[in-house]
């Protein structure tokens, strides 16, 4: 099952792990988006993120959290290496022709002129509904409509 049409995205990393920095850093500036272990996140990886889609890079546990940078998912749902591997992301049921976790390819675009901060998110009103905003929704992959992506792109332009 896909989608039709270009989506919007909202995509956790903490910073330490691999920050948006960290990605412009990277060679072409792209990574595979592995580690995901959570269900809901991983049908999302591998059913509905497309290439094409844009993504707002979100720090997350960090001093402030908040919106860094946009990517651009450039690579296909494939099969997480990292669950074939010992340590922190293996996953002992998975095989070759039967992975169990997913993930994509995102290419930087560009930084934000400024994080913003989880604070500011939360104060506007037209982020209401945003999964961030909202209570116990700690998502790593999460859903966005064109308003919120250009709405936080917006935010990012005006000075503080």
């Amino acid at each position: 099952m896909g989608k039709a049409g270009k989506r919007w995205w909202l995509f956790k990393s903490e910073p330490e792990e691999f920050s948006f920095g960290d990605l412009l850093k990277a060679p072409r500036k792209r990574t595979f988006w592995n580690g995901v272990r959570n269900y809901q996140a991983r049908n999302l990886l591998r059913d509905e993120v497309q290439v094409g889609d844009l993504v707002l890079y979100y720090h997350s546990n960090a001093q402030p959290s908040g919106v860094a940078g946009i990517a651009e998912v450039v690579g296909a749902a494939s099969a997480d290496p990292t669950q074939f591997e010992s340590g922190d992301y293996h996953e002992p049921r998975a095989t070759k022709d039967a992975p169990v976790w997913f993930g994509v390819e995102v290419a930087a675009v560009k930084a934000l002129p400024r994080l913003v901060a989880l604070e500011e998110l939360k104060a506007s009103a037209a982020l209401a509904q945003m999964g961030v905003v909202r209570k116990g929704n700690r998502l790593s992959v999460q859903p966005l409509t064109q308003a919120e992506f250009d709405e936080v792109v917006r935010m990012a332009a005006r000075k503080v």
